[in-house]
């Protein structure tokens, strides 16, 4: 027996992070499970590090016939009763290696709150032979409801995160050492892809005004993606390349996020955005947008400022409200810290989905207990 979880991301985002702590959860309990992931990336490096039972499959598209014959043949091999996909390609190619290997349980991960495509592979990922789809909130739920998903098919996991990195952190100038920040200056950051439905660009407009009003704001922009040439451009138009910092793709997250005054997420599509977690667990005040699942995570007026998307001028005047008012802000940052640690544990998140599996193997009658021995042994290419 066995538990098959696949991730085709290729990037360290909060999607990897997540099927990660899963996976290290399921091992914690004695769950015989194999991950498989890109090949050479930041997840498949991160879990054999861990020591996570992890195996490489290249997944190219949501066509990838090849990878999904491969995929088969390795669960008849491991007998394979429960496969969850992590994120759309991944549900594509398990969807045909599940049919061909007659897994009996399927489940699907839910992280974007974008519109179901209308098409004959978004209804074979998501409503062909698919026992659960697990939404990371209610606003994802919302968008499987009305692209025609059955709602007893759903179920609403939040993500979790591990509060270990953010713990226990010194220094609070981390970011000033590095950029030459002076005392006196404010440092707001988001932590994001730069993809378009991240709204950096309206982030930016709103720079333009802060600058105007309170120079001593400074943006730091942390994330890499396909976009970043032409915020740049932005950037120089706008006249703030020396209010606004991209530090690209960083490991030292924590680091940096204990350095910041304030936390913003300026998205005008986000299923949940883990990022804004990984804020209060370092107790920072948070703007966003109200959007998606987030304002299940923040609470307008008592962990943060919720304003609405694609609206530079908003988000400029709840920056400057929390910048003029520290106590305000101070007090949002703690009681975000709170609720991160009562609500959203990644150990949480995982013994849920776990839950979700049993409940599932005992109305379909399928053995699924942990047991001691973990298949370590990687199959042959």
């Amino acid at each position: 027996m066995s538990l098959f979880q696949i991730d085709s991301g290729k990037e360290w985002r909060g999607g990897q992070r997540q099927s990660l702590f899963l996976v290290r959860e399921l091992k914690r309990k004695g769950y015989p499970c194999r991950f498989y992931v890109q090949p050479d990336r930041p997840l498949y490096k991160k879990a054999e590090e861990e020591g996570l039972p992890v195996f490489p499959l290249r997944i190219r598209s949501e066509a990838s016939i090849i990878s999904a014959l491969r995929l088969a043949r390795h669960m008849k091999k491991a007998n394979c009763v429960l496969v969850h996909s992590h994120d759309a390609h991944a549900a594509a190619v398990s969807a045909m290696a599940a049919s061909r290997a007659k897994v009996p349980i399927r489940v699907i991960s839910r992280r974007v709150d974008f519109p179901l495509k209308d098409n004959y592979f978004s209804k074979m990922k998501y409503q062909k032979e698919i026992d659960r789809i697990i939404a990371i909130s209610e606003g994802v739920k919302k968008v499987l409801l009305s692209g025609g998903i059955d709602k007893k098919k759903i179920s609403v996991i939040p993500s979790g995160i591990d509060y270990t990195p953010f713990e226990n952190i010194a220094s609070r100038d981390y970011l000033h050492r590095e950029l030459g920040f002076g005392d006196d200056d404010f440092l707001v950051g988001i932590v994001a892809h730069l993809a378009d439905h991240k709204g950096h660009k309206y982030l930016i407009e709103a720079a333009g005004m802060l600058k105007q009003k309170a120079p001593h704001i400074k943006l730091i922009i942390v994330g890499k993606g396909p976009l970043r040439m032409k915020l740049d451009e932005q950037v120089k138009k706008t006249d703030v390349d020396d209010i606004v910092f991209f530090l690209g793709f960083r490991e030292d997250v924590p680091q940096i996020l204990a350095s910041l005054d304030l936390f913003v997420l300026s998205s005008y599509l986000e299923g949940l955005g883990t990022s804004i977690m990984d804020a209060m667990a370092s107790r920072l005040p948070v703007v966003a947008t109200e959007v998606g699942g987030i304002p299940e995570l923040v609470t307008h007026e008592k962990t943060g400022l919720l304003v609405p998307p694609k609206e530079p001028g908003a988000l400029a005047e709840a920056i400057l409200k929390l910048y003029r008012d520290r106590e305000l802000a101070a007090s949002y940052g703690e009681e975000g810290y709170k609720v991160v640690h009562e609500k959203y544990s990644s150990r949480a998140m995982a013994k849920k989905i776990i839950k979700e599996y049993e409940h599932i193997a005992r109305r379909k009658d399928v053995k699924l207990r942990p047991i001691n021995n973990f298949i370590k042994k990687k199959p042959t290419k």
